[in-house]
């Protein structure tokens, strides 16, 4: 019943992470197109490598965590339209995303199934269930244009990075048999080496670590533009406001 629950929920999480970038951003119709049968294809070989039992070898499960990531960070380096893309993302919706993050509550329940041990399913679930619960205030203030929201965001964007980091940290130290196993304790992380629950490392948590770097992005571009625009003379800045009024 917990499979059959977590399949749900987990294809559930993946299927409005897809529809969410590849609906939202500016970009034309096959552009999006192309992305969402990038991403759907990604999902579907990492659910053919977990069913085909290929995440029994250790490495697996970092080099399926790691290719999105670097295929993102690649793309955002050396193209403009790339990132310009990323920076226009709607900042509720980047932020909202990560009530998905909610669902870390099954992490405890695996972990009181005795199928997760160790400190890997407490700091995987209570950190994302955290996370999950601010980005709905967040979200709904971002969305109603509330002001100096920037450092609770940037506050929240670095607890959620750093949850995302310490649990792939935990998961690696705790998996049974690894050789960079330094945690022993009972099951560890073997849940995640399973499907529905091997679709968190290699889908969802690659998912929403770029995500977080595009809200990074996001707060670092807008504070570069205020700070540009605070540093200007004040006749300039009167000036520009007099041309904007007039093109109004």
């Amino acid at each position: 019943m917990l499979e059959l629950i977590g399949t749900v929920a987990t294809t559930a999480a993946i299927a409005v992470c897809l529809v969410a970038i590849t609906a939202t951003p500016p970009a034309r119709l096959s552009q999006r197109l192309a992305v969402a049968a990038v991403a759907g294809a990604w999902v579907g070989f990492a659910a053919a490598v977990a069913a085909a039992g290929g995440l029994a070898n250790p490495a697996a499960i970092p080099i399926l965590f790691a290719t999105p990531i670097a295929t993102v960070v690649a793309l955002a380096s050396f193209s403009s339209a790339v990132r310009a893309v990323l920076l226009a993302m709607p900042m509720p919706l980047v932020v909202g995303l990560n009530a998905i993050r909610i669902l870390g509550i099954f992490f405890l329940v695996l972990a009181a199934a005795g199928r997760l041990g160790g400190p890997f399913p407490q700091s995987a679930g209570w950190g994302d269930i955290i996370t999950g619960v601010f980005a709905i205030p967040l979200a709904w203030a971002a969305a109603r244009g509330a002001l100096n929201l920037q450092r609770l965001i940037g506050a929240w964007n670095a607890f959620g990075t750093l949850d995302l980091t310490v649990a792939v940290t935990l998961g690696t130290m705790s998996t049974n048999g690894s050789p960079l196993q330094i945690i022993h304790a009972g099951a560890g992380s073997g849940a995640v080496y399973s499907l529905p629950w091997s679709l968190i490392p290699t889908v969802l948590v690659p998912f929403f670590l770029i995500v977080h770097g595009i809200i990074f992005a996001q707060l670092r571009a807008r504070m570069t533009k205020n700070v540009h625009i605070s540093s200007e003379p004040v006749g300039a800045r009167v000036a520009t406001s007099g041309v904007c009024a007039g093109l109004v």
